[in-house]
């Protein structure tokens, strides 16, 4: 089965391939960026190829010589979004000190950073069956690949000692990319997503205790 396009980003970052990956050119990177600012306006259904090429002031032969197809551009934005996206995930919690910091602070940090995304966040708010199918109906391959993300993380501490040996940081890293998944996808009519303090207060008391007592 094809991997769809969130599952490819999450498991590019969770591999580090961004790092490995060959830098792209000049040209490459600018139809990148003007294909962002089109998608962002317009989204992803009313633009074109021949409009990517107008922002970034190029042929449409030239975008089609880096990307064969239309899909195959939004792949490779939506890819780069999510890369920058874990990349500011990893520093936010190397700047916490304790593990339950580090849970309280990744699942803010994912929330806020995906939400607020001018491209992510305005497609899921504005043009929902371009990103949510990816997340919800296909099959769970994407929210496994973001809970073996952060399993990887969990297990990391257990080895550290900073969890508990007899937690299952499987099952704890499932519970927590579905309760992330379920605030990105369902608004909630209880809890403001956009109050940082509050959610911070949801993280504490809802998903640390998922590691159990201090090791």
């Amino acid at each position: 089965m094809e991997p769809n396009v969130l599952e490819l980003a999450f498991s590019e970052s969770a591999a580090g391939a961004d790092a490995a990956a060959e830098v792209p050119d000049d040209v490459t990177v600018r139809l990148l960026d003007a294909a962002y600012e089109q998608f962002c306006r317009m989204g992803i259904k009313r633009s074109t190829m021949a409009d990517v090429a107008r922002l970034a002031g190029v042929s449409r032969i030239t975008v089609y010589r880096r990307f064969d197809t239309k899909e195959a551009l939004v792949e490779h934005v939506v890819r780069r979004e999510f890369r920058r996206y874990f990349e500011q995930f990893e520093s936010e919690i190397r700047g916490a000190d304790t593990v339950a910091d580090r849970v309280v602070a990744g699942f803010v940090s994912s929330l806020r950073a995906i939400r607020h995304n001018r491209l992510i966040g305005g497609l899921m708010a504005v043009e929902p069956d371009s990103v949510v199918p990816s997340m919800t109906t296909d099959g769970g391959r994407t929210q496994h690949v973001v809970q073996q993300f952060v399993a990887a993380r969990l297990r990391e501490e257990q080895q550290a000692g900073q969890v508990a040996a007899e937690v299952d940081v499987e099952v704890v890293a499932e519970m927590m990319v579905r309760v992330c998944t379920s605030f990105l996808v369902v608004p909630s009519h209880v809890i403001d997503l956009d109050d940082d303090e509050r959610m911070r207060e949801v993280a504490r008391q809802f998903l640390v205790p998922m590691l159990g007592p201090p090791a």
